[in-house]
């Protein structure tokens, strides 16, 4: 396999050729993403930035990202090591603010998995897979901020 991969992404804006438009101060920040082959989905700006609170906004797309491509990467490690995951979900946060250039950043994302183990698991060992994840993760390797994770675990009775 190459160790090279192209990915697709498409932005549409306007999202409704009814919305305003720049100059109008209030222009809509309203757009839909897609890529080949999947479904699209409406995207906006921060609510505080004059977005619609109801779409995803790029920080949380980012924390999203992050958050999935650690699981994935967890996941892989746990089928390597032939550790049983039962369920996993994750809270991420992305941080915006002031980075050292004096311009609005991500400046931080924390990840907080939730692992339940089948019975009998090693929960130091999992600590361990996310350790693992974290340094093979593609997305968070590509970043320049850090990315955090505080994993908790549960181990199913036997």
């Amino acid at each position: 396999m190459s160790d090279e991969h192209t990915f697709e992404a498409r932005v549409t804006w306007p999202a409704d050729p009814a919305q305003k438009r720049p100059p109008e101060p209030d222009f809509s920040r309203n757009a839909t993403l897609a890529s080949p082959g999947h479904a699209s989905f409406a995207a906006s700006s921060p609510a505080v930035y004059g977005g619609d609170p109801s779409r995803w906004n790029p920080e949380e797309l980012l924390a999203a990202s992050l958050a999935h491509c650690h699981m994935l990467t967890f996941l892989a490690v746990a089928a390597k090591r032939r550790v049983e995951v039962i369920a996993y979900e994750d809270r991420a946060t992305a941080t915006l603010a002031k980075g050292p250039s004096g311009k609005l950043q991500v400046v931080d994302v924390l990840l907080r998995p939730k692992v339940r183990l089948a019975a009998g698991a090693d929960v130091e060992a999992a600590r361990a897979m996310h350790d693992k994840a974290h340094d093979n993760c593609f997305v968070a390797n590509s970043v320049n901020f850090p990315v955090r994770h505080e994993p908790e675990f549960e181990v199913a009775p036997g």
